[in-house]
């Protein structure tokens, strides 16, 4: 049963100053009001503190002392799981960036603090809630193109080496050597999303780092170029999700259904939606292709000023709503683990030659108790025997070429650590 809804609003704290920007310019469309802010990062927490008007912090624990309701996690993408379990057990109401968890123990600490604190959990994945993706969910909704047989997944993202190195201050920032299957949920979320499947089995591919690419080498950066995840989902359908530094910038989503075909533009506006169906098998007097640019459901002027293409504003939206009914998001914390555990085990599997790796249900006690104490982890900072590499050629040693440059772009951003 729904609790009764709140009317103030929903007093918030944001931990990362860099990420958690974007949370500011959204929150007030959604009833949430910032009070605080924690980072690391001492001088650039003042100026943002001193341009908000808002109370900072440094100490998390301190931080979670602060007179609020919730906290939005935007801190570093290893480091989630533990800053959300400690967040629960202050009785706050956590969001949390990608990923939700860096290992599989703490996917099962995860999933066990949102059970025994009843707070609201909400997964800040932001690429289902594009247009065309929500378009899609509510296409496949209705079922007149039939079950879900095939999907792809894609997140190609790439930059210069100046612009990477500017957003990874540090030799061990997590964006220098997170393997290339971790980043997948932007990939993977918008399939589930739309499709309402889950994956059961992963194989992970990667193409391996490119020594004749300067944005590799003169970057910090020691994993692979890119990666393919292939996901058998739990209905049988098969997805592909494809992320990582390849040229050719672009987010696409494609889902193959037994009566029909979504996806969205790869040429010229590619927030258009493009519907198909064979001929020999559409009603009569309907279009066999229809391409048109969908408007968001709700709110459509407020999402379309966010960012990420408009999923920034539903994640605030989706995230109050769920505090003030009670009532758990879409992207709950089980939905959420599973994006983000998609993407260890088909590291897993990317060292074993590809070969299928199960993903547990966390969604059942029994199983998350095999996994209570898994800290596989790449992490420099958790070095340990069995712990694997971050790119299938082994460890990678940055150039001087990298070093330099890193040097040069750091101190112009005020980084002065290793």
């Amino acid at each position: 049963m729904a609790k009764s809804r709140r009317t103030k609003p929903i007093r918030v704290g944001v931990v990362g100053v860099g990420r958690g920007r974007s949370f500011t310019v959204g929150a007030p469309h959604a009833g949430m009001e910032l009070v605080a802010l924690c980072d690391t990062w001492e001088d650039r927490l003042r100026d943002v503190g001193d341009q908000l008007k808002v109370t900072t912090y440094t100490d998390y624990h301190k931080f979670l002392e602060h007179d609020m309701d919730a906290v939005v996690l935007a801190n570093y993408f290893h480091q989630h799981a533990p800053f959300a379990v400690q967040a629960l057990a202050a009785d706050k109401h956590v969001m949390s960036e990608c990923a939700a968890c860096h290992t599989l123990g703490e996917g099962v600490s995860l999933a066990r603090a949102v059970e025994k604190t009843g707070k609201t959990y909400m997964f800040a994945e932001n690429y289902p809630f594009m247009a065309y993706n929500q378009e899609m969910r509510r296409l496949y909704q209705k079922g007149n193109l039939g079950e879900f047989k095939y999907g792809e997944g894609e997140y190609v993202h790439p930059d210069p080496p100046k612009v990477k190195l500017a957003r990874s201050c540090g030799k061990d920032h997590w964006r220098n050597w997170i393997p290339s299957t971790y980043y997948c949920t932007h990939s993977i979320a918008p399939v589930m999303y739309i499709t309402d499947t889950r994956p059961v089995k992963v194989n992970g591919f990667v193409v391996p780092f490119d020594f004749d690419d300067l944005s590799k080498t003169h970057h910090m950066g020691r994993s692979d170029t890119c990666a393919v995840i292939i996901c058998r989902m739990d209905n049988g359908a098969v997805m592909k999700s494809l992320h990582g530094g390849l040229r050719g910038h672009g987010n696409y989503v494609r889902i193959h259904c037994n009566r029909g075909l979504m996806e969205n533009s790869r040429h010229g506006d590619r927030s258009r939606l493009r519907v198909w169906k064979e001929p020999w098998e559409k009603r009569k007097g309907e279009p066999t292709e229809i391409v048109y640019k969908p408007d968001f459901p709700i709110h459509h002027q407020k999402a379309v000023r966010a960012g990420h293409g408009g999923g920034d504003f539903f994640t605030n939206h989706a995230f109050a709503e769920a505090i003030r009914t009670g009532e758990p998001p879409y992207l709950d914390v089980y939905k959420g683990i599973e994006m983000s555990i998609a993407g260890i085990l088909a590291w897993k599997s990317v060292l074993a030659d590809s070969s299928p790796v199960d993903l547990p249900d966390f969604r059942k006690e029994s199983v998350r108790k095999k996994y209570a104490g898994d800290d596989w982890s790449p992490d420099p900072a958790r070095k340990a025997k069995g712990q694997p590499p971050s790119s299938i050629l082994g460890n990678i040693r940055p150039g001087p070429e990298a070093r330099a440059l890193a040097k040069k772009v750091w101190q112009a951003r005020g980084y002065t650590g290793p």
